[in-house]
């Protein structure tokens, strides 16, 4: 009767741990969209910039200012160079989270994605139930896999003496 009421007991808070996993993406891709949206910002103003000042394109700006004798010049380019390749990495994360599984979604937030938006999300997040189905049957299916892991040495451990017990008893 113990071993099955530590079971429940493990198999909640199995639940509710899992249960924060999908919620934790869908905190992420908010954040990531808005940091989506504002580098898309900026990118457009210095396409702006570079359409007003005659250049074909934005690149072709930077590769000019790169070239300048000013360093203050070739600082800003390096740097509009670094927010484009953000932007880039943004685009793929937006792809994976408007088209990928959670699996697809875990792989980006963790080994992907920037360590440092991993943090901000994390100090941000609060606990909470997912209120999509995908969410909740991840989460329940999560659950009772960690549950299972959790549980199966001591059921395994139980039975090994179990068997020895009976053994004993049909000995004597």
């Amino acid at each position: 009767m113990l071993s099955k009421m530590i079971d429940k007991i493990i198999f909640g808070f199995a639940l509710i741990a899992a249960l924060q996993f999908p919620l934790f993406a869908e905190h992420y891709h908010q954040f990531l969209s808005g940091y989506y949206k504002a580098t898309q910002q900026q990118i457009d103003s210095y396409e702006n910039i570079a359409k007003e000042h005659n250049y074909p394109n934005l690149q072709a700006m930077i590769e000019h200012h790169l070239k300048n004798t000013v360093p203050s010049v070739r600082s800003d380019a390096k740097a509009k160079l670094d927010t484009l390749e953000i932007y880039e990495e943004l685009l793929e994360g937006m792809s994976v989270f408007q088209y990928g599984n959670l699996a697809e979604k875990s792989v980006y937030i963790f080994f992907t994605g920037s360590k440092e938006r991993l943090s901000q999300t994390l100090s941000n997040f609060k606990p909470g139930i997912p209120l999509s189905f995908e969410g909740l049957g991840i989460g329940v299916i999560a659950g009772l896999l960690i549950n299972f892991v959790i549980t199966f040495p001591f059921i395994m451990l139980s039975k090994r003496l179990f068997a020895r017990k009976e053994r004993k008893f049909f000995e004597v």
